[in-house]
């Protein structure tokens, strides 16, 4: 499945039906539907707050097969991006001594099997595997 949202926050509702309806027919269970959610929306709301540039909608595609869930989403005719490195984020220091941001990212990676960036002709595409282990 695919569609295009809006680029702005208040298109989440809309985006989470999509997710649901996605979900539904592919009788997923909770815990795929949670990371199926919390991924798209932390994707959708770093591109949608930090990307500069874009068209007005933002495309989200969902697919899936025996093995694994795809969640991809695109962000087209954006400026060139720092793509989030492999920092790790200091989860165990206390909040004082925090550098803000990347928490979101630290939390889709250790959510889902394989997290890609690729930017190319000013588009930027993040795709998500999340391994199924037999639905």
């Amino acid at each position: 499945m695919e569609m295009a949202f809006k680029r702005n926050i208040e298109a989440l509702d809309d985006i989470f039906s999509f997710i649901d309806n996605f979900i539904d027919n592919n009788e997923f269970d909770d815990a795929i539907t949670f990371a199926t959610r919390l991924v798209v929306e932390e994707i959708f709301t770093n591109l949608v707050r930090h990307n500069e540039g874009g068209l007005e909608h933002i495309s989200i595609f969902l697919d899936s097969d025996e093995q694994c869930l795809t969640i991809k989403l695109q962000d087209f005719n954006v400026d060139p991006v720092e793509i989030p490195k492999a920092v790790p984020v200091g989860v165990d220091k206390p909040l004082s001594e925090r550098e803000p941001g990347g928490l979101g990212i630290h939390l889709v990676k250790s959510i889902v099997d394989k997290l890609t960036y690729e930017y190319k002709d000013r588009t930027l595409t993040v795709t998500a595997i999340k391994c199924l282990g037999g639905k």
